[in-house]
């Protein structure tokens, strides 16, 4: 992923942007072809992240030949037409968060109840009676169906492409175009956009938009 150092994103920025995101796409090196993609919910836990796959998904085969993984998480896109900008060149708006990381399969039944119970707690916290031990009905006995990844962060890039290397009279008015849109999509990019044009130094309007 091309970084420019204007749509660079630091840490806080993108830890605060993922806060409530934790569905990506997990992709590996197949020894045999092309990269083995896996849609994925996953938990983040300061450099660490935890998931779970079904035991049969290829992507196991990929790790044990190369444990080298990345983790993508894309979100708050839209299109921005060639109309809107002075250039007349059309771009894509996106924030878009990547880890780079060693993947570690866990496959024993203790490990495995783990990362499903820290699982549970972030995903479902209104059940905190609900727990997975290994032999105990009714989770236990299925521990045999799925294997756990533990994906310890190796580096993180963040890139937040909302037009900031233009002038924010400009940026400004392409918030204003995505209003005026309102499009799927379009109010979340917008949101983006308004509040990059803010650590900008720019007077973002603070409403969200309507389509």
């Amino acid at each position: 992923m091309l970084i420019r150092s204007w749509d660079r994103g630091d840490e806080q920025e993108w830890r605060d942007w993922l806060a409530g995101r934790d569905f990506g796409l997990l992709s590996a090196n197949n020894p045999d072809g092309g990269p083995v993609l896996v849609p994925t919910h996953f938990l983040l836990d300061g450099a660490e992240i935890l998931l779970h796959l079904a035991a049969p998904n290829p992507l196991f085969t990929a790790v044990r030949a190369d444990p080298r993984v990345t983790l993508a998480v894309t979100d708050d896109y839209a299109f921005a037409p060639g109309t809107w900008r002075a250039s007349a060149t059309p771009t894509s708006y996106y924030a878009s968060v990547q880890f780079d990381c060693t993947a570690e399969i866990l496959d024993g039944p203790a490990e495995k109840a783990e990362v499903l119970n820290r699982q549970l707690d972030h995903f479902q916290p209104e059940t905190p009676d609900v727990r997975v031990v290994p032999g105990e009905k009714p989770y236990g006995p299925m521990l045999s169906g799925i294997r756990g990844l533990r994906l310890t962060v190796r580096q993180v890039r963040a890139k937040f492409k909302y037009d900031d290397k233009l002038p924010v009279e400009q940026q400004a008015a392409a918030g204003d175009r995505l209003a005026e849109r309102g499009a799927p999509g379009d109010a979340a990019a917008r949101e983006q956009l308004l509040r990059r044009l803010g650590r900008r130094g720019g007077c973002p309007v603070t409403e969200p938009a309507r389509g």
